[in-house]
């Protein structure tokens, strides 16, 4: 028998998430378009809160403007590497590029995470100074503009996500999403500062949004530092797959069930059971339905199956890797 390996091809029409529903290439540029908008966007609020920061010396502005200024990096990050992740493999990397999505993930984190320990030094000696914040209403004023065009931004990721969708643009619009919340604490603070002549409310709104991008940062480190890891998908994924496979009867068992996610897509590979006297073509035609129903819901899958005629296979692979070494059983 044979090991059978099939790539992430067309989708399947109808699937859940938008993908399957839109030709791939389509679905690519329709992804890019929509980080090329989010760096539009994080271009044009740069410009209102570091106006408004000047002219008011809000700390609450200053750290709004922060956030903004990585949100452009963390744009165009996602913008590269969505083309970068999506380009299929080549002779030096036959399981494509999805990882570099990882990287940069990683790298935005680091970003975050200075970003918010120094808001939160400025924060601190503006508790200490009590230094009021000037022209409130001004700032108060570009702070409702940005909420505006940050909810227009995630109003189109929305779309996008839903027509392609891409993990990349659903990453950028929970970040944004976030920004919501800060803005509006922003608000806050400089509203308290300006009109009711609390200056402690200024620095303490720029210590929360400070907490929030450290928060930020550790979520986007975790689950960048996991798919660089090559850590297995969810279990209720796992059972999924296997049931797909079981499904129908004639795979009569699934071990060494491994998994991993690299960008957009996903590896799947384990070994199938068979009735060890079927003929090799109708081993292969089991096999190749068992992809298909896989497929069905796991558009993005690279999945390798190799068949085992059950109850009489002999042990192969690498002893490290098998079934039971460690206390995370399939």
């Amino acid at each position: 028998m044979e090991e059978h390996s099939h790539g992430a091809g067309v989708p399947v029409d109808g699937a859940p998430g938008g993908l399957g529903r839109i030709e791939p290439l389509k679905a690519a540029a329709i992804t890019r378009h929509a980080a090329l908008l989010s760096v539009c966007v994080a271009l044009v609020l740069i410009a209102l809160k570091g106006w408004s920061w000047m002219t008011s010396g809000s700390v609450a502005m200053l750290s709004s403007l922060a956030d903004s200024m990585l949100d452009l990096v963390a744009s165009l990050f996602t913008y590269f590497a969505v083309r970068y992740a999506a380009a299929p493999p080549d002779r030096e990397h036959r399981f494509g590029h999805g990882k570099a999505e990882s990287f940069a993930g990683l790298f935005q984190a680091g970003l975050v995470a200075v970003s918010g320990g120094l808001i939160a030094v400025e924060a601190v000696r503006r508790l200490v100074d009590g230094r009021p914040v000037e022209h409130g209403a001004s700032a108060i004023a570009v702070m409702v503009i940005s909420i505006a065009i940050t909810g227009a931004l995630i109003w189109r990721q929305t779309a996008a996500m839903r027509q392609t969708g891409s993990v990349a643009t659903a990453g950028d619009r929970a970040h944004y999403a976030a920004d919501l919340l800060s803005n509006a604490v922003v608000i806050v603070g400089i509203a308290a500062s300006a009109f009711l002549d609390w200056t402690w409310a200024d620095a303490l709104a720029g210590l929360f949004v400070a907490a929030w991008l450290a928060w930020g940062a550790w979520k986007v480190a975790r689950q960048a530092a996991d798919h660089l890891m090559d850590h297995e998908l969810s279990d209720e994924h796992r059972e999924r797959i296997r049931m797909l496979a079981l499904e129908g009867g004639e795979v009569l068992g699934v071990h060494d069930l491994r998994t991993r996610a690299a960008g957009p897509f996903v590896h799947i590979q384990f070994h199938a059971d068979l009735d060890p006297d079927l003929p090799l073509r109708r081993a292969h035609e089991i096999i190749v339905a068992a992809e298909a129903r896989i497929r069905a819901e796991f558009q993005a899958a690279d999945i390798i199956i190799h068949p085992d005629p059950v109850d009489s296979a002999e042990p192969h692979g690498h002893e490290y890797f098998a079934e039971g070494r460690t206390a995370a059983k399939d």
